[in-house]
């Protein structure tokens, strides 16, 4: 261990032991002084299996990256590790029980797991409140956890290359989001929850198992790239849905509605005033109507920049509602969303 410091590629607070074949790292055999004027530490492709805990020696510590190795847990040691800021720890055998305990007190702003073992984002990351950046890609993850929205700071979600199924709309609340990035998954909707994400620029969504849009996407006005290339988005499965007849209570909540009778909360209970709040108008405009709980779903293509047609669910009050919109992508030429969408709106849309 004499020679580590020697052969290190030195500069001012970096230390680059990268690629050097090792088998074992200790902190011990660095000066002293070295290790207290370190705050970049490289250990990148060696044959590290663990990281040892002298680590913790690097007391001003910024970024440490232990990428390329062959590390199935992380020590104790990095949670003293106060000031580090960035954790690159990608392509390892890490999976969620590899992590400290208290490995969420971390400060943390930066922090890498892609290509490892994951089956689960380990709460102990949903505990870092200053996290900006999270790389958890090609791992095994099933799902995101809820606990997600903890993570206030953060700017970029990376989760391609999973088995992700659903987004949770927890994902939402994250005030902050920029870069969402779920390509290669097998999700097969998008929440409409999503809208909140009113700093979100980068959407990518290829490859998953997506056949619409919900049309809320309309909402995310910052937008400028969403990716769909290698989804089915065809409207086949439209056909298939069935239409469950409105109940009594809707067709005279309707009748209320469409005809505009006036009503008095004392004429009504207190629930049915609540319930002929909750009616929704007929997107067509040739409709009057409004619906309760019985709608008809359907696929409403809607263009953007004039190249692309994107589709979006629809919801009509019945079937038998005249409406622009269509299952063919041809016939919607007079949909009033057309117009109303700003060719700049999204700067690229990737469906090929």
């Amino acid at each position: 261990m004499e020679n580590h410091e020697a052969a290190a590629v030195a500069g001012d607070g970096v230390l680059d032991f990268s690629r050097m074949s090792l088998n074992t790292f200790s902190a011990d055999s660095i000066r002293g002084e070295r290790k207290k004027e370190t705050r970049l530490l490289y250990l990148n492709y060696n044959r590290l299996s663990s990281l040892h805990p002298s680590v913790s020696l690097f007391c001003n510590l910024e970024l440490l990256d232990i990428s390329s190795n062959d590390l199935s847990t992380i020590c104790d040691g990095i949670t003293r590790l106060t000031k580090l800021r960035t954790l690159i720890a990608k392509n390892n055998r890490l999976d969620e029980f590899s992590l400290p305990k208290d490995f969420g007190s971390l400060q943390l702003e930066v922090l890498n797991f892609s290509g490892n073992r994951f089956q689960e984002i380990p709460l102990q990351c949903t505990k870092l409140l200053r996290l900006q950046s999270l790389s958890l890609g090609g791992n095994r993850l099933k799902s995101i956890p809820a606990e997600i929205e903890n993570l206030v700071s953060l700017e970029l979600l990376y989760l391609g290359g999973n088995l992700i199924s659903a987004i949770p709309p927890e994902v939402a609340n994250l005030p902050y989001l920029t870069y969402l990035v779920l390509c290669d998954n097998h999700i097969q909707s998008v929440p409409p929850q999503l809208t909140r994400l009113h700093s979100l620029r980068s959407l990518s969504l290829h490859n998953n198992l997506l056949t619409y849009l919900p049309r809320e996407i309309l909402s995310l006005v910052h937008l400028q790239e969403l990716s769909l290339r290698g989804n089915p988005l065809v409207v086949r499965f439209v056909k298939e849905m069935t239409y469950d007849p409105p109940s009594l209570l809707e067709l005279a909540g309707r009748t209320i509605k469409s005809r505009n009778i006036p009503y008095f909360p004392c004429d009504l209970p207190s629930n049915l005033l609540h319930y002929l709040d909750l009616a929704s108008k007929c997107p067509n405009p040739k409709c009057a109507g409004v619906y309760f709980d019985s709608c008809v779903r359907q696929i409403k293509f809607v263009d953007f920049c004039g190249k692309y047609r994107l589709p979006l669910m629809h919801y009509l009050c019945s079937p038998e509602c005249t409406s622009p919109c269509s299952s063919n992508p041809q016939s919607d030429a007079e949909s009033e969303d057309e117009s109303s969408v700003p060719a700049d709106r999204l700067q690229r849309v990737l469906l090929g």
